[in-house]
């Protein structure tokens, strides 16, 4: 068996099973078109025609638009099946290069060999269940769930002991006609919540569309901005390069959120959720999701034998102006979902638990320190370009003790613009009573006191500092062949002991 295994990983080429996703994806774009053309059909229909035979009309091509749907749903399923085998061959042809490498299987002192057949061979039988799953759920759902559906107050547990407790026939009946509702579930697996989510966003691009075309002045100038991001949005979610990506959440009010993983976290042995800071919205989350996606494919390439899925969490007001950055309101009014949110990671995710760490930059640091101080389930935290987060020592924060991580570039203004006020006034005392040497001491070094708390990147409190590229600025710690994105990818995987 390991001979045919061997001789099977050895020929498959993953881009073969991308290019198949890619196809999925792609009927499930069209027939979203067609649905879309039914769905005005239907409603143009009743405007022009009334009696029994409307009525049988309307009926049948509703039902047409929901086989379409369901078409959809399918489509996506199988894209994510696909996908994600893709991934894990990548992986384990990785780790039989790495093998052959070193030279014949036998003297393979790491194992990599042996871990190449094992993660193709798990990574088959997956997703041959997955597939034959499908293949069996074709027809139209006619059967909705019964009673005692999760409220407000459900846990994210309680979700998905519910969603466990559906037939396949309910769950796809409720993707099918209630997808609002289930698209902010936490706790629902996430393969199901990205469906819910795609069939949303389709909807969210016509409104806002419709909406552009009566608005003026800033309204108008709010609405382009997040159509602009929907629009950059469904090109990610479209695209053959890269990990695949997850819509786990959406909301084009005031200026956009979204949450996208890359890579399914519900089957990743690690997951990183990005906290992003200051400004971020919809119109510029591509530049915040490409910084976790370096994170993942590095992960990936360090460590082959796991899969690491890396996560956006743009759900929450980021502050636009420094005023509003000068608050902890906003931290504080997001921490409650951040926690809700890895709770649900948690309770959806397939196998032994994962491991979870939660990275905040810039204010998205405040962000993950509010959270984590009244405890979430997080295995570690890391924050890096930080304005201090809220507490003054790392013991303070509900995370495994050892596992919490900083760094601030020498180059990151943040050191120096959210200089706590005492701190300022000292800083100026120096300067100006320590000849030659004043302005140095005050502001050449960087300040312990922040305008949010003990800076993290201080020695003193208490995480593990690492370092960063001392000119990468305040967003450089992702830069390609910088030591910080070595060093975040061997937080994420578990490797930096």
């Amino acid at each position: 068996m390991t001979t045919a295994v061997h001789e099977r990983l050895r020929v498959t080429d993953p881009a073969r099973w991308r290019e198949l996703a890619l196809s999925w994806r792609r009927w499930a774009t069209l027939a979203g078109r067609l649905a879309a053309e039914v769905g005005l059909r239907v409603a143009a229909l009743g405007e022009v025609w009334r009696g029994a035979a409307a009525t049988a009309a309307a009926r049948r091509l509703d039902e047409s638009r929901r086989r379409l749907t369901l078409f959809r749903l399918h489509c996506w399923v199988a894209d994510q099946v696909t996908s994600e085998f893709a991934a894990t061959l990548t992986r384990a042809r990785a780790l039989l290069t790495r093998a052959l490498a070193a030279g014949a299987p036998g003297r393979d002192d790491n194992g990599d060999f042996s871990a190449a057949l094992l993660v193709a061979a798990r990574a088959d039988a997956e997703a041959t269940v997955r597939l034959e799953r499908l293949t069996r759920a074709i027809e139209v759902p006619a059967r909705p769930p019964g009673p005692g559906r999760p409220d407000c107050a459900t846990s994210p547990a309680g979700v998905r002991r519910w969603w466990d407790g559906l037939a396949a026939e309910e769950r796809a009946w409720l993707l099918t006609t209630e997808a609002v509702w289930l698209a902010r579930l936490d706790g629902l697996p996430v393969a199901d919540r990205d469906v819910a989510n795609r069939l949303l966003l389709d909807d969210r691009r016509a409104e806002i569309d419709r909406a552009v075309a009566g608005a003026t002045g800033r309204e108008r100038d709010r609405l382009r901005d997040v159509r602009d991001g929907l629009a950059r949005l469904s090109d990610r979610l479209a695209d053959e390069n890269g990990p695949r990506a997850y819509l786990l959440s959406l909301d084009t009010g005031a200026e956009g959120r979204a949450v996208v993983a890359l890579g399914d976290p519900d089957r990743s042995d690690k997951v990183l959720t990005h906290v992003p800071g200051m400004t971020a919205d919809l119109a510029s989350f591509g530049g915040e999701l490409a910084r976790a996606e370096r994170v993942a494919v590095r992960a990936a390439e360090l460590t082959p034998r796991s899969a690491t899925s890396a996560i956006l969490w743009l759900d929450y007001d980021a502050p636009d102006f420094v005023d509003e950055a000068a608050s902890a309101r906003r931290a504080e009014a997001a921490a409650p979902a951040l926690r809700q949110f890895q709770e649900g990671l948690r309770a959806g995710h397939e196998g032994p638990p994962a491991r979870q760490v939660v990275l905040g930059h810039s204010y998205g640091s405040l962000v993950v320190g509010q959270a984590a101080a009244t405890g979430f389930e997080a295995d570690g935290v890391v924050f890096v370009g930080s304005p201090g987060v809220g507490v003054d020592s790392a013991r303070e924060l509900r995370v495994p003790p050892g596992d919490v991580w900083s760094s601030t570039s020498r180059g990151d203004v943040i050191q120096y613009a959210a200089v706590a006020p005492g701190g300022l006034v000292r800083d100026l005392v120096t300067a100006g009573s320590v000849p030659v040497a004043g302005p140095w001491l005050a502001f050449g070094r960087p300040e312990r006191d922040l305008w949010f708390g003990h800076n993290p990147s201080d020695p003193a409190f208490g995480a593990r500092v690492f370092a960063s590229a001392p000119g990468g600025g305040h967003v450089g710690y992702w830069d390609n062949g910088s030591p910080s994105l070595d060093t975040l990818a061997a937080i994420t995987t578990g490797a930096a002991r």
